[in-house]
Formats: C-alpha cells, sequence, structure tokens
C-alpha cells in the first residue's frame, strides 16, 4: 500500500486544502483534488526518508480547536491594538523560545502555528540552541508568552508526534 499511496495522511491534507483553497465543491474540483493529493506525495516521497511517527492522533482535534480559538482571540486583540492604541505605546519585540519538541515536523507545525495567529510571528529558528524566536506584536510579559506557547502548543504536539 506504501508504494501506491506513501502517505495517506499527506494526501487527505492536500486533498483537502485543494478543495478548501479553490472554494467548490463541484465533481471537477474533487476528483483534481483527489489527482493532486494522490500525485504531490507519491512524486515527493523520495525526499521523506522517514515518517513522522503520530502518537495520540485525539490530540489533533484538540489542538486544531485550540490554535482556532486562538486565532480569534488573537485577531479582536490585534484588531483592538491597531484601532485604539498609539503606536507609539506598543511594546513589540523579539523573544526566544526554548524548544522540547526534537521532530522535524511539530517543529514545523509549531511554527507555523506562532505565525498564523495574529500578532506573532517566528522569525529563525536555531537548530543548535533548539530555539525559536519570535516577533511580538506587543508584549506584556515576555516569559509568560514562551509559557504560554510551551503550554498551548509545544506540550500538545509533543503528545502528536513522537
Amino acid at each position: 500500500m506504501t508504494a501506491v499511496l506513501p502517505h495517506p495522511i499527506l494526501s487527505a491534507t492536500v486533498a483537502l486544502v485543494w478543495v478548501l483553497l479553490v472554494n467548490d465543491l463541484s465533481v471537477g474540483t474533487v476528483l483534481l483534488a483527489l489527482v493532486v493529493g494522490f500525485a504531490v506525495p507519491k512524486f515527493t516521497s523520495m525526499y521523506w526518508p522517514e515518517r513522522a511517527a503520530i502518537g495520540d492522533p485525539r490530540m489533533i482535534v484538540e489542538y486544531a480547536a485550540v490554535v482556532l480559538y486562538d486565532i480569534v482571540v488573537s485577531n479582536i486583540d490585534v484588531a483592538r491594538l491597531v484601532l485604539f492604541r498609539r503606536a507609539g505605546s506598543l511594546r513589540s519585540g523579539f523573544i526566544t523560545v526554548p524548544l522540547d519538541l526534537r521532530s522535524p515536523e511539530a517543529i514545523t507545525v509549531l511554527a507555523g502555528t506562532i505565525t498564523m495567529t495574529p500578532g506573532t510571528l517566528t522569525v529563525n529558528y536555531d537548530p543548535d540552541a533548539l530555539t525559536l524566536t519570535v516577533h511580538a506584536l506587543d508584549i506584556d510579559d515576555a516569559d509568560a508568552m514562551v509559557a504560554q506557547i510551551k503550554d498551548r502548543y509545544e506540550r500538545r504536539l509533543g503528545s502528536i508526534f513522537r
């Protein structure tokens, strides 16, 4: 089965993202999504020597719910900052997040999650020090922000990816 469909989860994800990007649920779109979902992992499988080990798949749903909630809340917070706060009073800056994660897939998902959340952006990954550098639009307490990233995201990703 792995010769025909080397990465079934990736295939399903690519097909789903394709349908969502096209924003059309016609037969043609779904068929093309299935073809793309099959072709991309098949032709790139030589670059994926190892599969990511998924620990607890139920945590994926929990992680997605937490991320979606945080994106909505962050959108509101950033809108409030932009509309009602003086530019000079923003306390933007960089923080360093030490990583306990070792899986490249988990680190990639964490960096992407931070970037997708409004008001924060992952700007660097240091593989030697195992840290992410994150820019935040407004930092009240850098240590609290690091603790929040580690608790809300990294801990859950550690359960998903082994």
